[in-house]
Order: C-alpha cells, then structure tokens, then sequence
C-alpha cells in the first residue's frame, strides 16, 4: 500500500494559508499515487495557543468538513495529522481519520499534554484510545508527546493495531530522541510506524525527520530538513509473519506487570 507522508510547515496563527497548503499537498499526494495520506500535527493554527480562542476549529467542523469531503473525492483515507479545537469545556488536540469514502473512522484527543510547551495550561487532555480501521488494515494514532509512553501504545497494539500512526511538532534539539524512540515502538509492539512531522525555519525549531519504519525496526523512509512530500510502499502483511517468528504477545505475563507497585 502506497503511503502519503505530508512533512508540512504551517504558518503560526495563519489558519486560511494553512488549510489551502494542507489541500494542495493532500492532491498532490492523491496524484501520486497514494492510499493513505498523513499530516502532521497541529497543521491548522500551529502551536499559536495563547490565540487559540480566535484560531481553533470549533467543535472540529471545518476540519471534518474539509477532510470528508477530500477523502471521498480522492477516494483515499486520511489521518488527518492534529489540529486545535474548541469544545465548551476548553481547547484539544484532535486527530481526525477519514477513510476513502469520506467516513469518520477516527477521532482523538491528545492524551499526554507536554508542559515545556504550556499544552497543560491551554489544552484539555483526551482519555480515550484511538483505534480504527482503514479498509482491512487495523490501526491506531497518536500524537507527539505520546510516543514517550510506551504503555499508550502497546495498548493500541494489543488492541489489534498493526500499524501506529504519529503526527507530531517534534523539535530539532530532541530529534535523536524522536528517531530513538520511534524505531523503539516499532520493534517492541512488531508493528510499522508511520511517523510525520513538521518543518520550519530555524528559528521556529523544527527540522522534520519524519519516518517510515518496518516492525524490525528498520527504516524504510527519513524526511529531510525541507517540506516534503514522500510516496512509501509498505506491505503490511509483514507484521502477522514477523509476530510468529518472535511471539512477543504470546509470551507476555501481564499478571506480573499489573502487580508492579508504582513508586510515586
């Protein structure tokens, strides 16, 4: 299956340049020949948060809007990176996913909020999972922050996901720990990462890097420092094959891990 990695910049604040760059590159990778197309996070305002009163989508209308009706006419599916929203009891972080008929198969708050950007202090935290399917392929999606807790994803896993999505505003000075723990997610959860994150110039931080990698923890793709648009062919047959091979989930005792006293 051929996948759409969108590695974007995104104006600060700028919502209406945003949404047509995010279009634009959306056919683009429809063009190309892709099947599922992926965003990054936050693609709708950037982290603006102190404007996100005047700049987030409220209720999530205009996004599930554009991304419907997008999805349907290109008749590709679409996790639709993360935007900001605004709900009655405050501001999220909102993953939406469309499959190609334009059906909402998706939707997730981000669950882990990261305070050395202030999330905690602008944004609500989802506590719900985000599992779903994209024709017969069994997923899930993440956001950012969220790949430090190896416990959201394996949960995603055991859940039936065979491949990870993660949209993400990952930060140059931290990028090793990006690649580092990407590869680390694919190989103990035997199952592809599909990894997109933004760039921006060099005072906003973000160089990129975006990845593709194979439940061995290979890596079948790395973005670059510029925006991109990258068509990968992944067979995700592989992950039921490499899961025989190394039963990890046969050989999990979770009745160990549930008694491990936490040391606050």
């Amino acid at each position: 299956m051929k996948i759409g990695c969108i590695q974007m910049n995104m104006g600060f604040g700028k919502v209406e340049q945003n949404y047509e760059r995010a279009e634009v590159l959306i056919r683009q990778a429809a063009e190309q020949g892709a099947e599922i197309i992926v965003l990054p996070e936050m693609w709708n305002s950037g982290y603006a948060l102190e404007q996100l009163d005047e700049l987030a989508d409220v209720h999530g209308e205009r996004t599930q809007a554009f991304l419907s009706a997008l999805s349907k006419e290109l008749g590709v599916h679409i996790v639709g990176g993360s935007v900001s929203t605004k709900e009655e009891d405050g501001f999220y972080n909102t993953m939406y996913t469309y499959n190609k008929d334009g059906e909402k198969v998706g939707t997730y708050n981000k669950a882990h909020l990261f305070r050395l950007m202030d999330e905690h202090l602008h944004l609500q935290a989802g506590d719900k999972m985000n599992r779903f399917a994209l024709g017969d392929i069994e997923a899930a999606g993440v956001i950012c922050y969220d790949i430090r807790f190896p416990e959201w994803l394996r949960a995603h896993a055991l859940a039936g996901a065979k491949v990870l999505f993660v949209s993400a505003q990952w930060p140059t000075p931290r990028i090793d720990h990006w690649k580092t723990l990407l590869q680390a997610r694919a190989i103990e959860n035997q199952c592809f990462i599909i990894a997109v994150n933004r760039i921006a110039n060099k005072k906003e931080n973000f160089n990129g890097q975006s990845m593709v990698i194979e439940p061995w923890g290979d890596v079948l793709w790395v973005g670059g420092d510029d925006e991109e648009l990258a068509i990968i062919d992944v067979d995700f047959s592989v992950v039921d094959e490499i899961r025989a091979r190394i039963p990890v989930y046969d050989d999990r005792r979770p009745s160990l891990y549930e008694d491990v006293v936490t040391v606050k």
